[in-house]
């Protein structure tokens, strides 16, 4: 859109030094509906024209040295669009000075008409209208160049942002390419001692200590795989807007304690020394499972970068209205470069085939969702690469108590709790994967339960009707019907058909959505695959009444 017309753009400016030209000139303008602005000198004239004007109208006379050349160089600094129109009042065929350098002025400037002495009005308006249109032509030129400049400079900013939004695609696409890539390899990497171990264990012929080595590698790396598992439905859950927390009154110290007991082994087998330094009494409102989980993913991330021999510390101090955790650790620090990028999802200094490091590079940034959730901040400091590095939690103190205290989990967030005995219940399994359906049946025996398994919905309903277990288990997606329709079409049977059968939704649909869904279709719980034997059976012996 062109600038709103300047007053001064259409203003005639006007030099006549002598006698009364320059008034009358004004009066004649004005009366014509033109602007008149009268100069007294040849350098006022100068500045005015440099202000703004539509044509100017000097007296012959006024042209005299040193000024002539003054206006001369100031036309001929005009933009390249402007050419201002000159009106000079002449006498004729004088060779004074001024005529000279009327006719010079003449010479050098293309846009100067003369008018001879007397002027009569009609002739004056007549050549002033003509200069006005002229300079509006070129006002014109000038609103199109400056249109097209700014044309450009839109489209030139446009295609900064074009770029700048396509360099950050192709980042994100690079991290998620690479992600994917070390989602795959930390995937399969627990598998190989899982299977070879399996393999072995089955042929037999093995002795107590290797099988007891063995058992215990499948434990290990099906762990760190149900963590991996755990660490991305986690992040599904933040990018989901689904995590929360249940808050009750907590202390860090606790929380601290046993999170440093969970990664104390990890610790010892690196031979990496951890000094506490806790203040006690510093109570939070805030999820004891969740904060542990902050704290313990924190200790995980120092020993991985802390050389065997190294040194971790962390502290716990009240500081003006907060408390504050950090953990600091020797050895392996933080390239400044990747120092903004820490807490980034999909984002890891190394991703190569030759990284040092294991892991998905997710367990920053759920800390940092953590921490938010819980109304803190975390901030991370390194002096570079091989300065070590300190992280810091910041949370609000508890000011006044939003619950009553909640227990603090213990390291496996389950507990080792002791199952209460299930023998007397039938139980009635429904999964459609054989392993799976064989496993369940082994356990739940060996708890004492009798079970009957089933391996849809619809080979369940007849089932439920005649052996009325206690409990129903049941897997969500089965083939031809699944675990939601089977609840649903229970509960719409009368209680002298098992209508009111307390049923257990076991699944590997673990999203708070599908924990709700559940509720809603008819189940009393809902558990997500993998289970530790000794949970399961806890809840079971809950469902079917047997807790006290």
């Amino acid at each position: 859109m062109p600038p709103a017309p300047d007053v001064r753009d259409s203003r005639f400016l006007i030099l006549a030094p002598t006698g009364r030209d320059a008034s009358l000139a004004a009066t004649v303008l004005a009366q014509a509906s033109l602007i008149g602005h009268v100069c007294q000198s040849i350098e006022e004239l100068a500045g005015a024209i440099e202000a703004g004007a539509g044509a100017t109208l000097i007296a012959e006379e006024a042209l005299v040295q040193p000024g002539a050349w003054v206006l001369l160089e100031m036309l001929r600094r005009q933009p390249p669009w402007s050419d201002l129109p000159v009106l000079v009042l002449t006498t004729g065929g004088d060779t004074t000075q001024s005529s000279l350098n009327v006719l010079k002025l003449v010479e050098q400037l293309g846009n100067v008409a003369l008018l001879e002495r007397p002027v009569r009005v009609v002739t004056l308006l007549s050549a002033a209208h003509a200069a006005l249109r002229a300079r509006r032509r070129q006002y014109e030129v000038r609103d199109h160049l400056d249109a097209l400049k700014r044309a450009k400079a839109e489209r030139e900013e446009l295609l900064a942002r074009e770029r700048a939004a396509r360099a950050e695609v192709e980042a994100g696409n690079r991290a998620k390419d690479e992600f994917l890539a070390v989602l795959s390899h930390e995937l399969r990497t627990p598998l190989q001692p899982i299977l070879g171990w399996v393999k072995l264990l089955r042929q037999g012929h093995l002795d107590e200590a290797t099988i007891t080595r063995g058992l215990n590698t499948i434990e290990r790396n099906a762990k760190v795989q149900g963590q991996l598992i755990e660490d991305l439905l986690d992040v599904s859950r933040i990018v989901a807007g689904r995590l929360s927390v249940q808050l009750h009154t907590v202390d860090l110290s606790a929380v601290i304690d046993l999170a440093i007991d969970a990664v104390r082994p990890a610790a010892e087998a690196r031979s990496v020394s951890i000094k506490t330094n806790l203040e006690a009494d510093v109570d939070v409102a805030g999820d004891p499972y969740r904060l542990q989980q902050i704290v313990w993913n924190l200790l995980s991330n120092a020993i991985a970068f802390t050389p065997e021999g190294g040194r971790i510390e962390i502290r716990l101090e009240r500081r003006d209205a907060n408390a504050v955790v950090s953990v600091r650790y020797t050895g392996r620090g933080i390239a400044r470069q990747f120092l903004p990028h820490i807490f980034d999802r999909f984002r890891q200094a190394d991703s190569t085939t030759t990284r040092r490091h294991g892991g998905l590079g997710l367990g920053l940034a759920i800390v940092r969702h953590l921490v938010e959730i819980h109304g803190g901040t975390i901030e991370a400091e390194s002096a570079g690469e091989g300065h070590g590095a300190t992280f810091t939690v910041t949370l609000p103190l508890l000011v006044d108590a939003v619950a009553e205290s909640a227990p603090v989990p213990d390291p496996g967030r389950i507990g080792s709790w002791t199952p209460l005995p299930l023998s007397g219940l039938r139980l009635l399994v429904v999964e459609d994967d054989g392993d799976t359906a064989d496993l369940l049946q082994t356990i739940l025996t060996y708890y004492g339960a009798a079970v009957t398994a089933a391996t849809s919905a619809a080979e369940a309903l007849p089932l439920l009707e005649r052996t009325r277990p206690d409990v129903l288990i049941s897997d969500i997606s089965m083939p031809g019907g699944d675990g939601y329709a089977l609840v649903r079409t229970l509960r719409t049977l009368g209680a002298e058909r098992g209508g009111r059968t307390p049923a257990l939704a076991l699944t590997a649909h673990a999203r708070a959505a599908d924990t709700e869904h559940a509720f809603l279709a008819g189940f009393q719980a809902h558990v997500a695959k993998p289970v530790e034997p000794a949970e399961l059976a806890q809840i079971i012996a809950r469902l079917a009444g047997r807790s006290g």
